[in-house]
């Protein structure tokens, strides 16, 4: 491969990563507004409950039997097809997968219409018979969304194959915003009553009716028909068609390389999960809550960073695996010097969203949670457990592209058996640490987690690809380090200088202080990987550079 068509790859690239994280970003946004209207029409009520467990089952289900499909099976099966069968073959194959899906989907949706009332008491045994049987009503009106969410996942897959990126990206923000929409505009006004109260007084009791719920079940499935329409522009011009027969040798394919990824999210979801909960539950009982707040702020910066690098270079890395025939090839040069450019991304990235968080932690979290029953202490020990995870945030970063860069290769076997390895490290870990450590044994076992992954992973595909090449990881790994080190520096000192001169307690002053202190530690650091001659960030400001040129 030339160096020119290298620099076009390269540029694919980053464009594709830019457009993911401006995707995650809207679609978090809109999950927490989401939330918000959930909270607003319906406060913490048995509806709400209710609601949460209609959603909880088809969302468990797709977990384990869909989602794991697209990154670990679909795109690199369906990339190798494109590469070397070209479109036709491709259609053919998506059809086949598409069909199969639906069909799938559509007797699990039956499984759970007919069986709902015993599935609810299976997940919300505790809730009274009311509330039981409003989730069931829910439960029926909500299942029919993974048919949909099945053929998102087929579509999206190809479309990420096609390195067609923009579609799928704001999937997710489209179906939250869909969801708050019909909520808004079609939940019942609350009714206002008044009843006597003290024998004397009268007061109004105003209630929203628990049936009104049903809105919001609603917005979920129309939410997940716009999942897939919104894929239908990208796919002008496709040749799909529902069918019967289900033969095709991708379709083997793909149905292997899913066996170790499923294995995968059944040890995370039936063992590790159930493992954490109960560890953290035996240190306290705010220490669920603590730990849930922390992962949401770490998975911030690992869904703008890390899973948008990953899922942006995946096709693009499959596609080049599969016109690999030997570890000198040009292919096998080009997919190396890929990946070398995903990790190179990755580390001038999470670096400093990392140091970043962990330096900011306190008004951040006090900024976003510390209101109303959340207290300062709780802050304090957020801020703690937050820390802890932050040591392994840039190993799990790193990590997730290796895992990629072997999906690329059809090899989701390997990534399973580290996986499971390093679980058992984390088990090991957390188990000879909570004696002494608490709830803080688990953040470290976490973070020694994400070490020993990124390790194993990094040696083992360092010697199937016979080395990574000319990539220059541990010089972008200095250079940024040492820029990182300034910025957090000059962060820990404006920080202290502001608790010791104006304070920083109250929304407005935390909410200044992480703006503030963020963007001026921000601008030091810019300055000095321009100053450092990083080349990743010399690349990002000739590319925008050209981009705003060009318009």
């Amino acid at each position: 491969m030339t160096t020119e068509t290298q620099a076009k790859t390269n540029e694919g690239v980053a464009k594709a990563t830019g457009v993911l994280a401006l995707g995650n970003v809207i679609s978090r946004v809109f999950g927490l507004v989401r939330e918000i209207v959930l909270s607003n029409l319906f406060g913490a009520s048995a509806a709400v409950s209710a609601f949460k467990v209609a959603i909880l089952v088809p969302k468990t289900i797709y977990d384990l039997l869909i989602a794991g499909h697209v990154n670990g099976a679909i795109i690199p099966v369906l990339s190798e097809v494109v590469t070397k069968n070209g479109r036709t073959e491709l259609w053919r194959l998506v059809s086949i997968l598409l069909s199969m899906t639906t069909a799938i989907m559509a007797g699990l949706v039956l499984i759970l219409q007919l069986g709902a009332p015993l599935i609810v008491q299976i997940f919300s045994g505790g809730l009274d018979a009311y509330t039981q049987a409003l989730a069931v009503d829910l439960l029926r009106l909500t299942s029919p969304a993974l048919i949909f969410m099945g053929m998102f996942s087929v579509l999206s897959g190809t479309l990420y194959a096609l390195r067609v990126f923009t579609w799928p990206a704001f999937a997710t923000a489209v179906f939250n915003a869909t969801v708050v929409l019909v909520a808004l505009v079609f939940t019942p006004a609350p009714q206002f009553t008044l009843q006597l109260s003290d024998g004397y007084r009268l007061t109004w009791q105003i209630a929203r009716p628990d049936t009104g719920i049903t809105v919001m079940a609603i917005g979920w499935l129309v939410g997940s028909v716009a999942y897939v329409l919104l894929q239908l522009p990208g796919l002008r011009g496709s040749r799909l068609r529902l069918t019967l027969i289900w033969r095709h040798p991708g379709l083997r394919r793909i149905g292997l390389l899913y066996i170790p990824v499923m294995f995968s999210l059944v040890m995370d979801t039936l063992i590790i999960r159930p493992f954490s909960y109960n560890l953290a539950s035996q240190t306290g009982e705010s220490s669920i809550a603590y730990m849930d707040l922390a992962t949401t702020l770490i998975q911030f910066p690992q869904g703008l960073v890390a899973t948008a690098i990953s899922i942006a270079i995946l096709p693009t890395l499959a596609r080049q695996a599969a016109l690999i025939t030997n570890l000198n090839d040009e292919n096998s040069t080009a997919f190396r010097d890929t990946l070398g450019l995903g990790l190179r991304l990755t580390i001038t990235l999470i670096l400093p969203a990392a140091v970043g968080l962990y330096v900011l932690a306190t008004p951040i979290i006090a900024l976003l949670f510390e209101h109303g029953a959340f207290l300062a202490t709780d802050t304090t020990s957020t801020t703690l457990v937050l820390r802890l995870y932050l040591f392994g945030l840039p190993f799990a970063a790193l990590d997730l592209l290796l895992i990629y860069a072997f999906y690329a290769r059809q090899d989701t076997l390997t990534p399973a058996l580290v996986g499971l390895f390093s679980l058992v490290v984390y088990m090991l870990v957390a188990l000879v640490l909570v004696s002494r450590y608490g709830l803080l044994s688990l953040m470290i076992a976490d973070s020694v987690k994400h070490i020993t992954h990124a390790a194993i992973s990094g040696y083992l595909l360092h010697r199937r690809l016979g080395g990574f090449g000319d990539q220059r990881l541990m010089k972008t790994s200095i250079k940024t380090g040492v820029a990182v080190i300034a910025m957090g520096g000059v962060a820990f000192g404006l920080l202290q200088l502001a608790q010791q001169t104006i304070g920083i307690q109250g929304v407005v002053r935390e909410g200044i202080a992480v703006i503030g202190i963020g963007g001026i530690s921000g601008i030091v650091f810019i300055v000095l990987v321009i100053v450092l001659r990083v080349d990743e960030w010399h690349w990002f400001f000739s590319l925008l550079k050209r981009k705003i040129k060009i318009k």
